[in-house]
């Protein structure tokens, strides 16, 4: 039996069946001044979460957790970030705050005055900055893989260099995919081929990837200086295996000691364990939205 049947299988005798995939919604837009995003929305009446991919991924990522979230009673709305999937790809700002503001904008185009947010990687300081610009908006927020500062040493010149070089060329998409596809160490799911191609799809829009790359740059001390000062209930999720961190179960709890925030840690997950293990991370986001946030 391959690796990857008996991971599969491994999986579905915990589980008694594979996990649900969220049927694919109609993709619906939200106009500002600034630009046009992107999202979908399960509707529903009850509490709203707003699910904020990372950079270089759609919002479809949460295909696998969504099913957990309506099951519970959430109305579940995904959102495409700045220059990403159905939002446009030029805009003056790609920062984490900008990105906060856009969410804040698609709960008021809802027409709710309040929502949970998750996000992941880049998009996890997206719903600090929410949180930050209108604490009473905010009531509880998921970060998963967060990436919440700079590299303690900065990032080393040959990486740089490396990062420039890959993205400067016709490989770019080619390049980001690699390292996208890296970040799912322990399971793909069936569908990872089709959503790959999908991405890729997208990122060759042209304006895609230099949104991409904008946002790989950007600094984030001023997301860590917000960490401290952060007073609503926060989950921490992190693969083990996180490739994006040297560390990755040291990482998440330093996050989780400065936001004061509870912690799942997946093992043998990566970036996405939202995708790889939901059966984990998906009843434990319910648990921390129903129980543990209390």
């Amino acid at each position: 039996m391959s690796n990857r049947l008996r991971t599969k299988y491994l999986r579905s005798s915990a589980l008694g069946n594979e996990p649900k995939l969220a049927e694919e919604r109609p993709t619906l837009q939200m106009k500002t001044v600034r630009g046009t995003v992107g999202f979908d929305d399960t509707g529903g009446s009850g509490p709203l979460v707003i699910a904020v991919p990372g950079m270089g991924d759609l919002r479809r990522e949460y295909r696998y957790l969504t099913p957990y979230l309506t099951s519970a009673g959430y109305r579940v709305a995904t959102m495409d970030i700045r220059g990403h999937g159905a939002t446009s790809p030029q805009w003056n700002d790609y920062s984490a705050r900008a990105i906060g503001q856009d969410v804040l904008d698609l709960m008021t185009h809802l027409g709710q005055s309040k929502a949970i947010i998750v996000g992941n990687s880049f998009s996890a300081g997206a719903a600090l900055w929410a949180a930050h610009d209108a604490p009473e908006k905010v009531s509880e927020a998921v970060l998963i893989g967060p990436v919440l500062r700079d590299p303690p040493k900065g990032i080393p010149w040959y990486l740089r260099a490396a990062l420039a070089l890959g993205f400067g060329g016709p490989w770019r998409v080619r390049f980001w995919l690699t390292y996208w596809t890296s970040l799912f160490p322990a399971y793909k799911p069936d569908d990872f081929a089709e959503y790959r191609k999908t991405l890729g799809k997208n990122l060759r829009e042209p304006g895609r990837m230099a949104a991409l790359k904008s946002m790989v740059f950007l600094p984030k001390s001023d997301i860590e200086a917000m960490l401290t000062k952060t007073e609503m209930p926060v989950l921490v999720v992190m693969g083990t295996k996180d490739a994006d961190f040297p560390d990755p179960a040291a990482e998440a709890e330093w996050a989780t000691d400065l936001l004061g925030a509870k912690l799942l840690l997946v093992q043998g997950a990566g970036h996405y364990p939202q995708t790889e293990m939901p059966e984990q991370v998906g009843p434990a986001v319910v648990s921390f939205l129903q129980n543990g946030s209390s």
